[in-house]
């Protein structure tokens, strides 16, 4: 199930010494901003965000999730809401599985067999009424196409974590772990943001998923959050979460000490929620608890489509996406615009680092007062930021810049992201499936 792209990099003369260099320069760049000061922000977390809810269809935002598959019968996805036929012909459906909402998981899955589950396709993009689920399977392996696997139950957590951050989030799941998975979700005009919660064990520097993951953002205009590995190593080099045009996340412990959690990587762009209850894969109404950057990302990814989703209710915008017709702009309202590098600039101004309240018994790391981006890059955040960041998008409240040093630390990183990714494209390369069980991972 967890396929990977591999890349055969041409060789250069000097390639070996830029690689070395770039990932010694990501380890040590604390010390070379050792001596900064840091300017700790105001504001604390919370964990609640108001939802607006509506008779009519209303506003939305579109995720797409990259992962194992999702369970559709779960009670955390249902909505007695109806899709109207203009978005799924607009999201390309071509499949209505009506399912069965009586009795036990096994009951309902045997019920639908015949109609649907048996019947599906590569090709099928397919709608489930009574939930807020569209989803395909374009690499078609792992047993049944979109359902998640008996085995597993990762897509349906990481799922779980966007419908947690956005309850009236549009869902375009994609059941993959490959470069045609990720395209899937970057050429549906509609969706907002793709995340992506898997990658290489302990990022190691081989190509994976970033040239799908250039084309959904660079070429369509889209964002995309990824996980950072869960260990200490820089995310720089993590395919994942090391291009440049990626949101790589880490995670720290909201809800505990809102520190930096030591099994996640360092030198990322942000950090978000570490440990969630998030629905089960294999029942109705079952919740686990779990933790990793896999439902950090996602969560993150629904934080920015509840704001994308609040200024398009805002401004009158009644489609989603960053396509063309819509100038490119992830929102096109009235007299009123929003594209993803400033929905990014957002973000990075809104995050924010904890008061030193480190418990030692936590199985965290305390966030240094000096130099912390080196730790968890610009910063936290949880749903505490969304309107803070809709108040800065609609210019009511526009957020102040943060401190130099935290500004000049992440620019450093921001240039050695840009120069390795430069340095050792895929794009322009030859690209091999390969079975990479071995390398590849979820990040829980």
């Amino acid at each position: 199930m967890a396929e990977l792209l591999e890349a055969e990099l041409v060789e250069e003369s000097s390639s070996g010494r830029l690689l070395a260099g770039l990932l010694i320069a990501s380890l040590l760049i604390s010390a070379i901003f050792l001596a900064f000061a840091y300017s700790p922000a105001d504001k604390q977390p919370s964990n609640s965000a108001a939802v607006e809810s509506s008779d009519d269809w209303r506003a939305f935002s579109v995720v797409a999730p990259i992962d194992t598959g999702i369970n559709v019968y779960h009670d955390h996805f249902r909505t007695n809401e109806t899709y109207p036929q203009w978005l799924l012909d607009d999201l390309g459906v071509n499949k209505v599985c009506e399912l069965t909402f009586n009795g036990t998981w096994e009951e309902r899955y045997e019920s639908d067999r015949l109609d649907c589950w048996d019947n599906l396709t590569t090709s099928d993009i397919v709608y489930f009424p009574g939930t807020k689920i569209i989803g395909t399977s374009p690499d078609g392996s792992g047993g049944v196409l979109i359902l998640d696997d008996p085995s597993d139950g990762h897509g349906t957590a990481v799922t779980g974590s966007v419908i947690d951050a956005n309850p009236d989030a549009v869902i375009f799941f994609v059941e993959g772990f490959s470069d045609s998975a990720v395209l899937a979700a970057a050429n549906q005009p509609l969706v907002d943001v793709i995340s992506t919660s898997f990658g290489a064990i302990g990022s190691i520097p081989v190509p994976g998923i970033e040239d799908a993951t250039r084309v959904a953002v660079v070429d369509h205009n889209k964002l995309h959050t990824g996980a950072a590995d869960n260990s200490p190593s820089p995310a720089i080099q993590d395919a994942t979460a090391g291009p440049p045009w990626s949101i790589g996340i880490a995670g720290y412990a909201e809800e505990g000490d809102d520190q930096k959690e030591i099994m996640s990587g360092s030198y990322p762009d942000i950090s978000a929620d570490w440990t969630q209850y998030l629905p089960n894969h294999d029942d109705i109404d079952g919740y686990h608890e779990t933790s990793g950057t896999s439902f950090a990302t996602p969560r993150t990814a629904g934080i920015i489509s509840y704001v994308l989703q609040s200024l398009r209710h805002e401004f009158n915008d009644t489609s989603s996406g960053a396509s063309d017709e819509r100038g490119g702009m992830l929102v096109n309202g009235t007299n009123f615009s929003v594209s993803n590098s400033e929905v990014r600039q957002a973000i990075n101004l809104s995050a924010w680092y904890p008061d030193f309240g480190w418990d030692p018994t936590s199985g965290t790391m305390p966030i240094s007062p000096v130099m912390p981006c080196t730790q968890t890059g610009w910063g936290l955040v949880n749903l505490s930021n969304i309107e803070p960041l809709i108040g800065h998008l609609n210019q009511t409240s526009p957020l102040a810049d943060r401190p130099s040093d935290v500004t000049a630390c992440m620019t450093v990183n921001q240039e050695m992201r840009e120069s390795y990714w430069g340095a050792y494209p895929s794009s322009t390369i030859a690209l091999e499936i390969v079975d990479a069980d071995e390398y590849a991972t979820w990040r829980n």
